[in-house]
């Protein structure tokens, strides 16, 4: 039996994770997110336990998280025979993600506004 270091959420880190769900990050890429800040590197088995999540949850935040290129990942061979383990880290501080979340939030912001404008415009046209 071999003996595994598991990293939990904390009260400040179930509240980060809230934050970034209330300003519009999905659920469980936030929860990804905030595990890997915290975090040098994980395997996806390490995220799911840390987190609380399903691998399936795991894997779409992930897809998410390659998307946006807000994470690495390399390969380690397996300490048993099967398939080599990946291990995942941010591919840049968690303060940089944010000022993206944030840009991507005032652009939705301003097309939003724009929606409105012209609707006003239709109104006072007619």
């Amino acid at each position: 039996m071999r003996l595994e270091r598991v990293l939990y959420f904390t009260e400040k880190e179930e509240e980060f994770a809230q934050l970034l769900t209330e300003i519009g990050v999905k659920r469980n890429v936030a929860k990804v997110l905030v595990y890997l800040a915290n975090t040098p590197e994980a395997t996806s088995r390490d995220i799911e336990r840390g987190t609380d999540l399903r691998q399936p949850e795991v894997s779409i935040a992930m897809r998410t998280l390659k998307e946006n290129e807000w994470i690495a990942s390399r390969e380690s061979k397996a300490e048993s025979k099967g398939r080599p383990v990946k291990i995942y880290s941010l591919s840049q501080p968690v303060d940089k993600i944010i000022d993206v979340i944030e840009k991507n939030k005032q652009k939705e912001v301003k097309a939003q506004l724009d929606l409105i404008q012209k609707t006003r415009e239709h109104i006072t046209s007619q």
